[in-house]
């Protein structure tokens, strides 16, 4: 992990368009994995689970692209945030209906082995904090949200109280009502 705190985190995204290619996924893993280090709030197995689900969308997206026989990119845009990374993964493949994935068998079942594929979304919505996936004829855009360890804890147990005693009249040695 970086030591790099939040404020000296390089602003803007981080746009990767790769041809689709599976080849190409390994890079784009990589490339997001970096940029998360950045965040120092980021944990190791955060990073991975970002890194298993950018893998996930990205793979779709190259199947998808090249199953309807598209010359188009793939393209992967990466933004930390104050609470953690948002990555978008876009193909031109003239898009699905995310609800016509059929459902399968849990993954303990025997009858699970009977499908190659089909975890991905299932994945994707299990270890990212948000999974958006919008498609229309122009392609599919999936938007992966992963948070930082501390957005997580906040969202839990609520924001964190300010440091000792900042923002607080207690221990100064007067109520409030003793200006006057």
């Amino acid at each position: 992990m970086s030591d790099t705190t939040p404020s000296e985190a390089p602003e803007g995204a981080v746009v990767v368009e790769i041809p689709a290619a599976t080849e190409f996924v390994s890079f784009v893993r990589v490339v997001v994995a970096a940029a998360a280090e950045f965040e120092p709030d980021m944990s190791a197995e955060r990073i991975e689970d970002l890194r298993l689900v950018v893998s996930e969308a990205t793979t779709n997206a190259i199947e998808a692209n090249l199953a309807s026989g598209t010359p188009a990119r793939v393209r992967v845009r990466c933004d930390l945030t104050a609470d953690g990374i948002v990555v978008e993964v876009h193909d031109e493949a003239g898009g699905f209906d995310p609800s016509s994935v059929p459902e399968l068998p849990p993954p303990e079942s025997p009858e699970r082995l009977l499908y190659e594929s089909g975890l991905g979304l299932r994945l994707m919505r299990l270890l990212a904090d948000e999974t958006e996936i919008h498609a229309d004829r122009g392609g599919t855009d999936v938007r992966l949200v992963v948070y930082t360890d501390r957005h997580r804890r906040e969202l839990l147990d609520g924001p964190a109280p300010p440091p000792d005693g900042a923002g607080s009249d207690e221990g100064r040695g007067e109520s409030p009502d003793a200006a006057g």
